[in-house]
């Protein structure tokens, strides 16, 4: 999938580097209330074709399993580093902040109508959005995860699905802790229920967006333990 390389590729590297201590995350000092309503409804069946099969599934579960134990095991390493300077990260309450730094300066202001093509052959993070390198995930606290994964969230709810989203989504699961607190739980099911809607649009079981968002629903449905979203093996 090409919105894991970012990740496995950092994973990669900081197989290299040695062992750090993890820090540890007080839900209590978290700033969000916690005032969640969890929706038991289930996802969208797949179309005939599109399911993944269980083997697939398992696949992903177990090489996600490896990256977020990657994350955990050199989040130090990386949040030490230096990020470039053209990286400001928005702060935690800055949602529109957020959605440009993730998405691009373009995507943003285009609204996202449809997948976004790379017209120019220069990278410019700021048009074309920050990919969620280590030393950029490192930096962010449970409840800026939490925020970003309802930013993202609240935007995929009235648009299709991107490359850039789907990048973001992934890192964001992969520094999800466990157990989760109930706002991300609530999220992470919004998000399974939202990729099997947007999968139900999509013409053909060949388009790239389908293996993409089937990875999500699985990653929620058999990694996080939803299993009343997780798709029936084809």
């Amino acid at each position: 999938m090409s919105f894991e390389l970012d990740l496995h590729v950092k994973r990669i590297e900081a197989a290299q580097c040695p062992d750090v201590v993890v820090a540890q995350i007080d839900p209590k000092k978290l700033k969000r209330k916690q005032s969640v309503n969890i929706s038991i409804s289930g996802c969208q069946p797949a179309p005939e074709g599109y399911s993944p099969t269980l083997q697939w599934q398992q696949q992903q579960v177990v090489q996600f399993s490896a990256v977020r134990q990657s994350v955990n095991k050199h989040r130090n390493h990386w949040k030490s580093q230096q990020l470039d300077s053209n990286v400001t990260m928005p702060k935690s309450e800055d949602e529109e902040g957020w959605k440009k730094f993730c998405l691009g300066e373009r995507l943003y202001a285009e609204g996202a109508i449809g997948p976004s093509t790379n017209e120019s052959p220069g990278i410019d993070y700021v048009q074309i959005g920050f990919p969620p390198l280590l030393s950029i995930v490192s930096r962010m606290n449970q409840a800026t995860v939490t925020s970003v994964l309802e930013y993202l969230s609240n935007w995929f709810g009235e648009r299709d699905f991107t490359p850039e989203l789907g990048r973001w989504f992934y890192a964001l699961l992969a520094c999800l802790e466990k157990p989760l607190l109930p706002e991300a739980h609530s999220l992470i099911r919004q998000l399974a229920r939202r990729c099997s809607e947007v999968r139900l649009l999509v013409g053909s079981k060949d388009d790239e967006r389908v293996p993409a968002l089937n990875l999500l629903i699985c990653l929620v449905s058999r990694y996080f333990d939803q299993r009343d979203l997780a798709d029936e093996p084809s």
